[in-house]
């Protein structure tokens, strides 16, 4: 079990009892009704995540080369739904460790990404063959506007 797992739970038993040895029932009130909201406030977020992913398709993203430079290693699955807006295509069996998730964008390029305990910890980027990298305006090959 993660430390942070338990963190948060002692952290809220522990300022329910300061404020009750500080102001008594009203002061437990208070707490209670802080935690209550910053639950309330989790717990809405991944409503409207889920809410917006819901109307795309499955393991689909606008661009999965933006996807890729976006990803950063330890961040939450519930995260990556939200930058692409759609639920990841699972490709690992159902609730084993590690998920992986795969995220296609039209170009069918593709981004896999490894989430261990709900954290990512590492990803990949695959770009179809025969796909030619896109020219900057300042290569020596490109034509430039000459008046």
């Amino acid at each position: 079990m993660n430390i942070k797992q338990i963190w948060v739970p002692i952290a809220g038993v522990v300022l329910v009892v300061m404020a009750y040895r500080g102001f008594g029932w009203p002061g437990v009130a208070l707490v209670a009704s802080g935690i209550v909201m910053w639950v309330l406030l989790h717990f809405t977020r991944a409503m409207k995540v889920l809410e917006r992913a819901s109307s795309r398709p499955i393991g689909y993203c606008d661009s999965a080369v933006m996807l890729n430079a976006q990803l950063k290693p330890g961040m939450a699955l519930l995260h990556v739904v939200a930058m692409t807006r759609a639920i990841g295509e699972l490709l690992s069996p159902k609730d084993e460790q590690p998920e992986i998730y795969r995220w296609t964008d039209a170009g069918a390029s593709h981004v896999t990404c490894e989430f261990q305990g709900g954290k990512l910890a590492r990803w990949e980027l695959v770009r179809p063959p025969g796909e030619a990298p896109l020219k900057s305006a300042d290569s020596p090959d490109s034509p430039k506007d000459t008046p």
